[in-house]
């Protein structure tokens, strides 16, 4: 797929969407829609790189509890793009709130109680398809790319893995990307932020704490189950992602058909 990061040193799993390629052998255009993680930990140059994007929207999936506790997405200044907070967050999965403190370096004895496993992961993915909450933040989202009309879009939320993996994975099955091109762009976050998750837990060892990988690698890494369990609901539910996008999300024709115009380009490799 060719090499599609930024280069961000504080949001290395930062990387636009465009170069890839549908069924009918269009290419998705470069410099439209960008997925990453959160911006908190931006660099000067990181934000100089930013600024050059020239992005008119900016969509953060994080809920208000866990844009608090982290530091504030650096933002290029003087370009104003329009920020949407769009939460796809349910407190009862804590492990949208540990994946942010682990991120953030935050002790996180007192939330150790949440269940880290690739069943709950797999619970997760199945509940961003199932619940109403996570519906109207994906919705707005889908809506967001469509009202740019082709100017830069990028989209986040605290690690840029699941919520913003899945909304890529939505985009790119209505743009015609077939599915093992999207698990590759999914599974591509690993190699695009293992060094940071090496070096989370390096620091918590430093700091004294107790460090278990396998307590902490099935939150951290993308893994294949978890996004198919993802499509399986949307299959079971509604026949197929392009149903769950009408029927679930209420996302109607032209909204997506305005998501092809935007980011499509009209000729074939």
């Amino acid at each position: 797929m060719g090499e599609r990061g930024l280069g961000l040193i504080g949001a290395p799993n930062a990387r636009d969407l465009g170069g890839l390629v549908n069924r009918d052998g269009q290419r998705l255009r470069s410099g439209v829609l960008y997925r990453a993680g959160a911006l908190g930990r931006l660099s000067d140059r990181d934000v100089d790189e930013l600024a050059a994007l020239r992005l008119a929207y900016i969509i953060d999936l994080r809920d208000r509890s866990e844009i608090a506790t982290a530091p504030a997405d650096r933002l290029p200044v003087g370009q104003n793009p329009e920020v949407r907070h769009l939460p796809v967050f349910d407190p009862g999965h804590p492990v949208f709130t540990y994946v942010s403190a682990v991120l953030m370096g935050h002790d996180v004895a007192a939330i150790a109680e949440v269940e880290s496993s690739p069943e709950a992961m797999d619970a997760i993915y199945r509940w961003m398809v199932a619940d109403r909450r996570a519906h109207t933040g994906f919705a707005g989202a889908l809506r967001t790319i469509a009202d740019a009309s082709g100017a830069p879009v990028l989209y986040h939320c605290s690690a840029g893995k699941d919520r913003t993996g899945w909304l890529t994975a939505i985009v790119l099955d209505l743009l015609g990307v077939d599915r093992d091109t999207v698990m590759a762009d999914y599974l591509a976050t690993n190699d695009y932020s293992r060094a940071t998750h090496q070096a989370i837990m390096d620091a918590m060892r430093a700091r004294g704490r107790a460090v278990d990988p396998q307590r902490m690698l099935p939150v951290f890494e993308a893994r294949e189950e978890y996004l198919r369990a993802a499509f399986t609901a949307a299959d079971e539910r509604y026949g197929g992602v392009a149903g769950y996008v009408r029927d679930g999300l209420g996302v109607s024709d032209d909204v997506i058909d305005a998501i092809r115009k935007a980011v499509l380009d009209g000729s074939s490799r």
